[in-house]
């Protein structure tokens, strides 16, 4: 079983939403259901970016690095983010 880290862009205002979860195609489409609190004013969602891990650990390990500086700055380099 895999977990992924995942980051979201919204197509309404173009801000980023980055995550974790077990079933990454299960969880875009929660997101673009409305049925995640924090994304629900958002919507549609695209998927923009996604990285696997092999334990539950690593993709909240990973989640959390995205959401430093750092990981702001590598997501935009990697994805041509402005």
């Amino acid at each position: 079983m895999f977990y992924y880290t995942y980051v979201l862009k919204s197509k309404k205002d173009g801000k980023l939403y980055i995550g974790f979860c077990e079933d990454l195609k299960k969880r875009v489409s929660e997101h673009n259901l409305g049925l995640v609190d924090a994304t629900k004013n958002r919507k549609p969602l695209e998927l923009i970016y996604y990285e696997t891990c092999k334990d539950k650990m690593g993709a909240i390990k990973r989640e959390g690095q995205f959401k430093t500086g750092f990981g702001h700055k590598y997501l935009n380099s990697r994805l041509k983010i402005t």
